[in-house]
């Protein structure tokens, strides 16, 4: 039978000699010297970015609000539910409210007269003497001839002119 194990070489620890971390801990402060000079000279070429930005802060801050009232103003007004449309649909739902109103007096007033031409004798006679023109034995009742429409002007060939 075969023996499927991977071979691997032996790691060891190598310890650093004295010398080593000596030598490590002279450099230390030239590092960190280093270090210091390095982020100096990022911080100098990234500061004239921060300081304009640092001075304009006040400037952006108010452009963006002003820039977000804008906004806010014209949605509130110009909006999908906006004072325009608002407005409108006040002044459509007025309309149709006083519509509403003359429709149920119009209701009311034909309600009575249909109640009336149901059970009143009198009212059932004046109908029949005005539409029906019927008259008691020995009345004479007098039509007025319907109203002529309005003159027309004679049709001559100057007005074209």
């Amino acid at each position: 039978m075969k023996s499927f194990r991977i071979k691997r070489p032996k790691i060891r620890m190598v310890t650093p000699s004295r010398q080593s971390l000596r030598a490590l801990a002279d450099r230390a402060p030239v590092l960190e010297a280093f270090a210091e000079r390095t982020v100096k000279q990022a911080a100098n070429r990234l500061r004239p970015g921060f300081t304009w930005i640092y001075v304009l802060r006040r400037r952006l801050a108010t452009a963006t609000v002003a820039a977000l009232t804008a906004w806010l103003f014209v949605h509130v007004v110009f909006g999908a539910n906006g004072m325009v449309v608002y407005r409108q649909k006040k002044a459509e739902y007025q309309s149709l409210e006083k519509e509403i109103n003359g429709l149920q007096k119009d209701n009311t007033r034909y309600n009575a007269e249909i109640k009336a031409l149901k059970g009143d004798p009198e009212t059932i006679e004046r109908e029949a003497r005005e539409q029906l023109h019927y008259a008691r034995p020995g009345e004479v009742v007098y039509v007025a001839p319907a109203p002529a429409g309005p003159a027309q002007p004679p049709s001559t060939d100057a007005a074209r002119k």
